[in-house]
């Protein structure tokens, strides 16, 4: 017996080619500035230098991996998500769960916490620079209760002053995702538990969680990625080189590319976009499973 074969419809035949002729500046934008760019780091990290190199192997990652300064910095990055990521997931959630009642001030409460989004990086760092600066505001709140002052960004509080910032300014973006799967669940799943007499917790942990599963993988992946890109806030918060507790990857690819370690470098990159990709197909794979689970 043989297969229907699948054919493209006859407008989508005929519009294809102008189709791909809009699409090409963004394929070649993509391509000149994304992709190239990327595949030639791959090949430079396997050379022994930049120019007439010849195969290297493995040894420049061998040689990140002996290196102390590129093991803290990955494990400051792998900590610092492992931290801030599930607290911001557990606040988000939690607010979004408040903001989808009813209750008194909730549109400017909705407003106050997605504020921060609009808001460009350089003045949130000047904030937090104020807040925690020796003579700013928290030190004064210390110094007030007749406590010594802390330098927070050249202490071991360093780490928790970098996830309150993360928290802070990525905290509306989840909310407003986890509000839109909030309202998708039908209202009649609700009516129907709370006819069979289920409670409130009955129905958050049966109805609520269940159904917003698919939007809480989307939401730890963008949290996920969004945690990678925190070198702009800490870079303008604390400089090139930090306190070593917030020394996180990118100083160490900023620092190697200052110095011009182009193979150090680009084999940095590669790990750090592998580990990237091996959390997100988990992630992916995961909630393929809970889709046909579900089902």
């Amino acid at each position: 017996m043989n297969k229907p074969r699948f054919r493209f419809p006859g407008r989508l035949k005929k519009d294809g080619p102008a189709a791909l002729l809009f699409l090409a500046p963004s394929l070649l934008g993509f391509s000149l500035f994304y992709a190239i760019p990327f595949a030639m780091g791959i090949y430079y990290s396997f050379t022994d230098k930049l120019q007439g190199g010849s195969f290297a192997g493995l040894a420049n990652y061998w040689d990140l991996l002996y290196r102390s300064s590129f093991r803290q910095a990955a494990a400051n990055t792998l900590l610092f998500t492992g931290i801030s990521v599930p607290i911001l997931i557990v606040l988000s959630l939690a607010l979004a769960l408040m903001l989808n009642q009813r209750m008194w001030l909730r549109n400017g409460l909705q407003t106050a916490v997605v504020l921060p989004l609009v808001v460009p990086v350089a003045s949130i760092v000047m904030v937090w620079q104020i807040f925690v600066d020796w003579n700013g505001t928290l030190n004064s709140w210390l110094h007030f209760m007749g406590l010594p002052r802390i330098d927070w960004m050249n202490s071991n509080w360093s780490m928790a002053v970098l996830v309150l910032m993360y928290i802070w300014k990525n905290i509306g973006y989840n909310m407003i995702l986890f509000l839109a799967g909030l309202q998708s669940i039908p209202q009649s799943y609700y009516e129907t538990a709370r006819i069979e007499g289920a409670g409130g917790i009955r129905q958050l942990f049966g109805i609520t969680l269940v159904y917003l599963i698919p939007t809480m993988f989307f939401v730890i992946l963008i949290s996920i990625i969004n945690s990678f890109k925190v070198f702009r806030e800490t870079y303008m918060l604390a400089g090139n080189y930090p306190y070593d507790r917030i020394y996180m990857m990118q100083h160490y690819m900023n620092n190697m590319f200052v110095s011009l370690d182009i193979q150090k470098l680009t084999a940095a990159a590669t790990l750090m976009v592998g580990c990237i990709i091996a959390l997100v197909s988990g992630l992916l794979s995961a909630e393929r499973r809970f889709q046909q689970n579900l089902e």
